[in-house]
């Protein structure tokens, strides 16, 4: 790597959340544009930076810096520059120049190792000397921790975090416990801290470094979609990560789990450990829907009904019927079922009921697309649920048990998406009698984080739940829905491409499949049904990598759909132009936005989510802005860029609750677990208006039979089986024990 020395001449964009930086460094001949990520950066600060020259394509060249350390001016006129850059409290220029004069060279020396000196400089005190002397003192100390970090093997972007997180006394902080940059620093994981810890010599036996493996164990388990882990399983997970021996493990989940940093429950003989936080949500929300159904009021007169059918036009099938009764005869009601099966007519005709009763009535989905589908669906304004419980970065969902939610009923769509951790604070935002209404169709995937959430709750046998079945004569001649169907009861779906909305393309390999979702999505299909190859095409593949895989098929899509020309931003493994399709991969409740609304009203707010689809509008200086489908503008800068995805392909996991014209399915091989019904069941189900599917016939036969359904670890059924008991039988010696009532010990023979 080249090393650059100057000063920094002008700042030219800061992003204090990370770091990010750009700005003019002043050297010995001319101005140099560097990028990077800087802990702490000031006009006037002199630095040496290391790191490559990179051509921008709209802005020259510039220097990108992977590392940097503050270093004393050489010359007068670079002192008093640095201490007249305002870096330093009580220093301006005139104060600048009379430290200079008094001390020359050895100013900043006399501010490190003797400021009381300072005070023979004219006009300043005794009390000016002291505020300019740990002024710098704090920014010395701040150079150090830089260094320090450095030291230890990490980036500019990660030392920036780190002492975000930590503020002064990182050095202290770390050395005592790298660990806990686990939870404390986003983006540094177990390995991070392990690597930082050996760096600082700490023993592979420490207490610390068992403890902070269980977690990252038991945070890669909830990633994988699991809300605890048999301790079995964890111990040797623990022990195999670790490379110590299983009983040190098994002793270290014992003591953490008597400090309260892991949780036990004992069930049938076996043992699981949970994070706290992750047993508290779903015993938290199994209470509150038992709590909710039992204080619902029973609010069904079989003529408000039929009156609602004369004036609506229309006649619900008996399992519709049976849907409606439900919901106003419970508390809490789940529907589900597939695609065509009428459940927006349901939800219309329970709005219209409800408000026969004076009931003020909300509607949430997971995402925005849903919130917008059910929106135009039901005539009646649905929001996205962290938008409907006021979410802030700062302060979390506002809308909770002590400021619920001013509604007598709520209506959730997409149940399928809602993992633990929403699910509970959804609950914890209904009032006591609130009504609630579930509907999702749990023959989908799951969702992407943790729980199990829908099928718990209908497999529990507690929640009064109405799963339809009949596919309605309106939706007859659609294949999609037919065919959608067929692959959820295991029949091969019907691809002789005699239908208008469903079609198959044979090919027999991953080359001349990829050629052939290229040719579709960029002439024939826009040829065919006159539609937009960006907005209203969405190829959903099974797995991220291979030739038909998501990051390949980007790479394809872009390059055809969207070529070079003019400026481009690296976002992660993707370049990003303006026009592009992009997504957002994970939830970041910092990233502001702006939207205008339909009466031009200008909105301001901070979040953008996992799944969240927009476009590239603008590139420009180590940043992008994109404008996502649901009106919200965001700037990212090249750090944040990282949370971006190109969108042309996308997985069938991120296509949750979404809906999309067309919908393109390369399908060839893969292993199993991803090769699976529900997937297929997941990608058909998401096209409106065409599907269209590419690959091995074989390939399609062996997903429609292939009905494993990945195992999740939770707990939801059992503990509202558990709650719905009559009291006596709670302490009946089966694992029905409240969990501040078990016993703590984990050994073999507890």
């Amino acid at each position: 790597m080249e090393k650059l020395t100057g000063s920094v001449y002008n700042i030219i964009y800061r992003n204090e959340a990370n770091g990010y930086t750009v700005f003019e460094l002043g050297g010995e001949t001319e101005l140099t544009v560097v990028c990077g990520s800087f802990a702490t950066l000031s006009e006037g600060e002199y630095v040496q930076v290391r790191g490559q020259w990179k051509q921008h394509p709209q802005y020259g060249l510039q220097f990108a810096a992977e590392g940097y350390e503050a270093v004393k001016p050489d010359s007068l006129a670079g002192i008093e520059e640095y201490l007249a850059s305002g870096v330093i409290r009580g220093i301006g220029p005139s104060t600048a120049r009379a430290i200079v004069d008094v001390f020359g060279f050895d100013a900043l020396d006399i501010m490190e190792m003797a400021p009381n000196r300072l005070i023979e400089v004219p006009g300043i005190g005794k009390a000016k000397a002291e505020m300019i002397s740990k002024s710098y003192a704090e920014v010395a100390a701040l150079r150090q921790d830089t260094m320090f970090l450095q030291s230890l093997g990490l980036g500019n972007n990660m030392c920036a975090r780190i002492i975000k997180a930590y503020g002064s006394g990182v050095q202290m902080r770390v050395k005592a416990n790298p660990y806990a940059l686990i939870d404390d620093v986003d983006g540094i994981g177990f390995r991070t801290a392990d690597s930082i810890a050996a760096s600082l010599g700490i023993a592979k036996m420490d207490p610390y470094r068992i403890s902070g493996g269980l977690i990252y164990l038991l945070k890669e388990a909830e990633g994988e979609g699991h809300v605890f882990l048999p301790l079995d399983e964890l111990i040797i997970r623990g022990a195999a990560l670790l490379g110590v021996e299983q009983d040190s493990v098994r002793e270290r989940i014992a003591d953490d789990v008597l400090l309260g940093k892991l949780t036990l429950r004992e069930k049938d003989g076996g043992k699981e450990i949970y994070l706290p936080w992750l047993y508290r949500f779903q015993q938290g929300c199994a209470k509150k829907l038992i709590s909710l159904n039992e204080s619902g009021e029973n609010l069904y007169k079989e003529k408000e009904l039929l009156q609602t059918e004369r004036e609506g036009g229309i006649e619900l099938a008996p399992e519709q019927r049976q849907a409606v009764r439900t919901a106003l005869q419970n508390g809490v009601c789940v529907i589900t079922g597939g695609p065509g099966t009428g459940k927006t007519t349901i939800i219309k005709c329970i709005l219209a009921l409800l408000y026969r009763h004076g009931q003020r009535v909300a509607l949430c989905a997971p995402t925005g697309r849903a919130a917008k589908r059910m929106t135009e669906a039901t005539g009646t304004d649905a929001r996205t649920i962290h938008r409907m419980l006021d979410y802030s970065p700062d302060g979390g969902f506002k809308v909770n048990r002590e400021a619920p939610l001013e509604a007598d009923a709520l209506i959730v769509d997409e149940a399928s998406m809602i993992d633990i951790h929403i699910m509970y604070s959804l609950l914890d935002a209904l009032p006591h009698g609130c009504r609630l209404l579930i509907v999702g169709d749990a023959d989908q995937l799951p969702s992407v984080g943790a729980g199990n959430v829908l099928r718990d709750i209908i497999s529990s046998g507690v929640i009064p739940t109405v799963r339809l079945s009949k596919i309605f004569r309106q939706e007859e001649n659609s294949m999609i829905i037919l065919n959608a169907h067929a692959i959820n009861a295991g029949r091969v779906p019907e691809m002789s491409n005699k239908s208008k909305d469903f079609f198959f393309e044979a090919c027999q390999d991953e080359v001349t499949a990829a050629r052939t979702v290229l040719a579709l999505c960029s002439k024939r299909l826009p040829g065919y049904f006159n539609i937009d190859p960006v907005r209203d095409i969405q190829v959903l593949c099974p797995q991220k990598k291979g030739e038909c895989g998501v990051v390949r098929m980007n790479a394809l899509l872009q390059q055809q759909l969207n070529p070079p020309c003019g400026a481009e931003v690296k976002a992660g493994e993707y370049t990003l132009r303006i026009g592009d399709k992009v997504m957002q991969i994970r939830n970041n409740y910092d990233i502001k936005w702006r939207r205008l609304t339909d009466k031009h009203v200008l909105q301001e707010g901070q979040g953008i989510f996992n799944g969240d689809i927009g476009y590239v509008t603008l590139v420009e200086s180590g940043g992008v802005t994109v404008t996502f489908e649901d009106g919200k503008e965001a700037y990212y800068d090249s750090a944040l860029a990282d949370d971006l995805m190109l969108a042309y392909a996308i997985s069938v996991h991120k296509s949750q609750g979404c809906e999309f014209k067309v919908v393109v399915i390369p399908l060839i091989s893969g292993p199993p677990m991803l090769y699976a019904r529900n997937l297929l069941y997941t990608a058909v189900t998401r096209a409106k208006q065409v599907v269209m599917l590419v690959g091995r016939r074989q390939s399609v036969e062996m997903m429609v039979k292939n009905n494993i359904i990945s195992k999740r670890y939770s707990c939801l059924d059992e503990l509202l089986r558990m709650l719905a008991l009559p009291a006596d039988a709670l302490f009946n010696g089966d694992g029905l024990i409240p969990q501040e009532e078990e016993p703590f010990a984990v050994e073999d023979n507890a």
